[in-house]
C-alpha cells in the first residue's frame, strides 16, 4: 500500500478514533467518580425507577454470562481486544462511510472502556440502574440489569449499524 493510501486510510479514521477516545475517557471518569461516590454514600435512588448503583459484572454486557466465573472475564477480555483490532482495521478501510465509522467508533470506545475494567479489576464496574415493576417478569424485582456508558455506547453503536444496513439496502 502506498503512503498516499496509508495517510488517506489514518486521515479518514482519525475522527472515528478520536470518538472511541472520547467515550473510553467518558466512561472511565463516570466510573471512578461513581465507584468513589457510592463507596461513600451508598446507592442514590434519583427517581421511582432510576437507581445509581455499583454493581462488578465479570461477564458481557447487561451481565450475560455474569456467573461464569473467572474464565468469562478472561473470554470477554480477549473477544473485546479481537473486536477492538477488527473495528480499528474496519475503520482504515471504510472510515469515509460516516454514520458506519461513528457506529464502529461507539462501539470501539465501548469496547475499550470495559476491557480496561477487566484488566484493572477482572470485572466491569456498572452503575446504571432501571427498575420498573413491569419488568419482574423478566427481571428479578423488576430491575434491568445495571450497566455503564461504555455499554451504552455499544448499544447505540449497534443501532446506528443496523440503521446503516437499512439504509444501504433500501438505495440498492
Amino acid at each position: 500500500m502506498s503512503v498516499r493510501i496509508r495517510e488517506r486510510n489514518l486521515r479518514a479514521m482519525l475522527p472515528w478514533l478520536l470518538l472511541a477516545a472520547v467515550i473510553v475517557v467518558a466512561d472511565q471518569l463516570t466510573k471512578s467518580r461513581v465507584q468513589d461516590f457510592v463507596l461513600q454514600q451508598g446507592s442514590v435512588a434519583v427517581t421511582s425507577f432510576f437507581s445509581i448503583v455499583l454493581a462488578f459484572n465479570r461477564g458481557a454486557a447487561f451481565s450475560f454470562l455474569n456467573d461464569g466465573g473467572a474464565w468469562s472475564a478472561h473470554l470477554f477480555t480477549v473477544i473485546g481486544l479481537a473486536a477492538s483490532g477488527a473495528i480499528v482495521w474496519m475503520l482504515a478501510h471504510f472510515g469515509k462511510e460516516r454514520r458506519f465509522a461513528a457506529a464502529l467508533g461507539l462501539i470501539l470506545g465501548g469496547a475499550i472502556g470495559n476491557v480496561i475494567d477487566r484488566l484493572r479489576y477482572g470485572h466491569v464496574v456498572d452503575f446504571l440502574d432501571f427498575h420498573w415493576s413491569w419488568l419482574g417478569a423478566l427481571f428479578p424485582g423488576g430491575h434491568f440489569p445495571a450497566f455503564n456508558l461504555a455499554d451504552s455506547a455499544i448499544c447505540v453503536g449497534a443501532g446506528l449499524l443496523i440503521l446503516d444496513e437499512l439504509l444501504r439496502a433500501r438505495r440498492a
